[in-house]
């Protein structure tokens, strides 16, 4: 056989499966990225701020696509969990809205001057992104077939309490999404054994 004839074939990579690994890796390199912007005592406007703070807005566009992809896979299952599917969904686009208008505020002052989210928004906003995701990687870990191992939500539920108690901590908490978020399956492996009890 020559090269010519070699033929290479690759398997497109599944949306939900990259917006797994994009998102805590984004967040990550936020979480350095702002630890760098702190070095100098002051946290502001500069390319620290600015780089870090676009990887935070695509990070949580990327989990927004997750829970798209989420959804729909769970959707396709029997039974189907539809309500509990639908409101969880919903929950973390109307959180991961709330982060994308507090990051553009934080890029752009005259978006944060002209539009200021509404302080019931601002606090619930997180809350309702992380309960959703959190719920839909439960559904996941749980219903048949498993798409999820059962350990890996609760690693995800450490890695947001490791962000909501210090914002320094968010290297770690980014690592402990990813490690949750990484062994997730778009689809069920024909080869792989059954799931134990």
């Amino acid at each position: 056989m020559t090269v010519a004839n070699a033929r290479v074939t690759l398997r497109p990579v599944p949306r939900m499966r990259l917006a797994a690994a994009t998102a805590p890796l984004l967040l990550m390199f936020y979480g350095v990225c702002r630890l760098a912007d702190g070095l100098d005592g002051d946290r502001g406007p500069g390319w620290a701020w600015n780089i870090g703070h676009t990887s935070f807005l695509v990070s949580i566009v990327a989990f927004a696509v997750l829970a798209v992809e989420l959804r729909r896979m769970l959707l396709g299952t029997k039974p189907q969990p539809r309500t509990l599917t639908e409101i969880a969904t919903g929950a973390t686009l109307v959180g991961a809205a709330g982060f994308l208008w507090v990051i553009l505020g934080d890029l752009f002052a005259g978006f944060a001057d002209a539009a200021p989210l509404p302080d019931p928004l601002l606090t619930a906003g997180p809350l309702l992104f992380q309960l959703g995701l959190l719920t839909l990687l439960v559904q996941a870990a749980t219903l048949r077939p498993r798409r999820l191992p059962r350990w890996a939500p609760p690693l995800v539920l450490a890695g947001f309490l490791a962000l909501a108690a210090n914002l320094d901590l968010l290297p770690v908490g980014a690592a402990l999404v990813f490690a949750g978020l990484l062994p997730l399956r778009a689809h069920t492996d024909p080869y792989s054994r059954p799931d134990r009890d």
